[in-house]
């Protein structure tokens, strides 16, 4: 499909990065329409323009934004490059290649479980894959909001919500037309620059898959392919 030039987005920065030779996951920048609308649409709190709460929770879309849909590590301009660090859950933490080879789902859904209690195998999945099991799960995305912030930079500390309709299939589990959510608590530490050195995130995941595993067990071979007709420009979270 044809690339077309990214429209402004108003909750994200450096979406018209083309003319910087940015190299895009999917050829071009991703435009985030459907789940901005689920974002209005669905989120707790609306924060006034230019107050913290709105700076952190664009700043945390921007970066995700960029680990989601930027080929290389040099064209990030929301992270230290030399100090970021992302930790989960307070496991080792990952240097800014590590979590751009693993994606943003595999990083934070990795876990130390045994395997057959593992409702989710990071180890088996590839930052493609793991995309393409979300959007196919939020067929209108992933949204995400900020619902408080407790301190300012440099070590900025925020509750958040996580949250999309579970419309479409996973990993052999019918959609239930439920909302799924989870909340979690995290820290940002920046440097004078406000540029990320630091993401420290905890959160519960069986907030999460207690939501998908409600659906109906399916076959593979009957499973409706929603992502399949999914367009990768349009960004799930």
């Amino acid at each position: 499909m044809a690339t077309v030039p990214a429209a402004k987005d108003k909750y994200r920065s450096f979406l018209d990065d083309e003319a910087d030779n940015v190299q895009w996951r999917h050829g071009g920048p991703p435009t985030y329409d459907v789940v901005n609308q689920l974002f209005e649409q669905g989120r707790t709190k609306e924060w006034e323009e230019g107050s913290l709460e709105e700076i952190v929770q664009n700043a945390i879309k921007t970066w995700e934004m960029e680990l989601s849909h930027k080929v290389r590590l040099q064209d990030f301009k929301s992270i230290n490059h030399e100090k970021f660090k992302l930790i989960v859950n307070g496991r080792e933490g990952l240097n800014g290649e590590e979590a751009l080879k693993m994606g943003s789902y595999n990083a934070l859904l990795k876990n130390s479980l045994p395997k057959e209690f593992q409702y989710y195998k990071a180890d088996e999945e590839s930052f493609e894959s793991s995309h393409e099991a979300f959007r196919s799960a939020f067929p209108r995305g992933f949204a995400w909001e900020v619902i408080h912030v407790y301190s300012g930079p440099p070590l900025i500390a925020f509750k958040f919500r996580h949250w999309g309709i579970f419309e479409g299939p996973f990993k052999g589990h019918a959609p239930t037309g439920e909302t799924v959510e989870f909340y979690g608590i995290a820290t940002v530490k920046v440097d004078e620059g406000l540029k990320v050195e630091e993401v420290e995130v905890y959160y519960d995941p069986a907030q999460l898959f207690g939501g998908l595993l409600k659906g109906a067990p399916i076959s593979i071979s009957s499973s409706p392919t929603h992502h399949a007709s999914a367009c990768p420009f349009h960004s799930s979270s």
